[in-house]
């Protein structure tokens, strides 16, 4: 058997020690970690990020700069797209299959088959191989709400981040955005600086209230510091000054507040991590697959209209909906295309929600509905189709990701006229992997 599959023969037997995939709870990890000597007391310092939508950005603009200072970074996000090695990058490079492998058995050994879930017990055997290997920083992505997050085990942080907050998992977090934005709130420790990026003006109170009642120094978006565009440029501004700074390679106005809160998040840890040339060379450098990112190769590409534009994101909320709408919005400003959307979501998002910000965005707005392949909790094509309907966009069911292509391609030669169109997969991150390894 080779490493790869041993890795893989792990990763399933870990899924099987909790019957659910998601209990969020802290005593689990806490427990296993205490069996493991307590690797979160041996990391450098972390930057923790929680949020709704950005989070992953926010963690990629921060790797990019400190790595541009020519700093060793440790990184955990979720969920991976393609292996789940992505998820762990030690000191700059990805976790090898072997220090993976041998990770993950020394957990499921601690552990001796107590209940734990998945992300729990990998959130240990990251930590595990954090703390063996120096770096200068670890950023430290949550993955699900903040108080009760297994990455909620760091007592100190150097900086807590809390990027916008909406509506998502609503069954794990309520309902309410201030019930939400509390449990973001969660991860905010006494003492430690926060800093905020936009918020809803609830959410804001929330976040407020529990950085003040912990004595935690706080920096909000859009009153302690400020990220826009100015002629083809991006300026920072805040009380140490303005700074002048190229566009981030990340695309969408979103994407510049993403990297205001990332800048602020370095600043304001008071660490020496915001040089300026290596915030420069860190938004110039970023990269984070499958957040607006064009594919210009592959397969599927292969099979879109000549002259297509094909983009891959993957959102998969309202609030990630509209920030999208309004990158492809300027993107019509400037080039006014046909939009087809192909589309694919969980049973448990607001299809309806999500599909609301494309109405009207182009001349044409089609959407193709599919199955994510290989994902059992996946709306079907139909349902999706009937949701893109109720919003009032046209809409068409397809088989997969290869008869969506054709199908675009097919409106498209009915409109010959309109020229080639821009093209958009997106509604899941688990859509999104599927694309990624399929078009690689």
């Amino acid at each position: 058997m080779s490493v790869s599959a041993g890795t893989d023969a792990i990763l399933d037997r870990l899924l099987a020690l909790h019957p659910k995939r998601i209990d969020l709870v802290l005593d689990r990890i806490q427990r296993l970690l205490a069996w493991l000597g307590h690797p979160e007391d041996k990391l450098p310092p972390v930057i923790h990020v929680a949020g709704t939508n950005g989070k992953g950005s926010v963690c990629a603009f921060a790797r990019a700069i400190l790595e541009a200072q020519g700093l060793r970074i440790h990184v955990y996000t979720s969920p991976h797209l393609v292996r789940f090695h992505e998820r762990i990058r030690l000191a700059g490079s990805l976790i090898s299959e072997e220090e993976l492998s041998d990770v993950l058995e020394e957990c499921d050994i601690a552990n001796a088959g107590a209940p734990i879930t998945f992300f729990e017990i990998t959130t240990a055997a990251a930590l595990l191989a954090f703390s063996r290997h120096p770096a200068d920083a670890l950023i430290l992505e949550v993955g699900l709400g903040g108080r009760l997050d297994a990455t909620n085990v760091i007592r100190r942080p150097a900086v807590s981040v809390i990027t916008p907050v909406g509506l998502d998992h609503q069954e794990f977090l309520g309902v309410e955005l201030t019930g939400i934005a509390a449990e973001k709130a969660g991860i905010i420790k006494p003492g430690v600086p926060v800093v905020v990026g936009p918020q809803e003006d609830q959410a804001r109170d929330v976040i407020e209230r529990t950085a003040d009642s912990l004595s935690a120094p706080v920096a909000f978006s859009g009153q302690d510091f400020f990220a826009y565009a100015e002629r083809g440029r991006m300026v920072y501004q805040d009380e140490n000054g303005l700074l002048d700074l190229p566009l981030p390679r990340l695309r969408g106005p979103h994407q510049i507040e993403n990297a205001g809160t990332a800048i602020a998040a370095l600043r304001y840890a008071r660490r020496n991590w915001a040089r300026e040339n290596g915030i420069e060379h860190g938004l110039r450098r970023v990269e984070w697959p499958a957040r607006l990112q064009r594919l210009t190769r592959g397969p599927l590409v292969a099979l879109a209209p000549e002259g297509a534009e094909v983009w891959l994101d993957g959102g998969h909320n309202p609030h990630a909906a509209h920030a999208i709408a309004q990158a492809l919005a300027d993107f019509e400003e400037r080039s006014e295309k046909p939009l087809y959307l192909i589309c694919g979501m969980l049973k448990t998002k607001d299809a309806e929600g999500f599909f609301a910000p494309f109405r009207g965005l182009a001349r044409h707005v089609t959407t193709i509905t599919i199955t994510i392949p290989g994902e059992a909790a996946s709306r079907g094509g139909g349902e999706l189709y009937d949701a893109a309907r109720k919003t009032g966009l046209e809409a068409s069911p397809a088989d997969d990701l290869e008869d969506a292509m054709m199908q675009v391609s097919g409106w498209a030669r009915g409109r010959p006229g309109e020229g080639p169109p821009r093209i958009l997969i997106c509604g899941s991150l688990y859509l999104a992997g599927a694309v990624l390894a399929e078009n690689s």
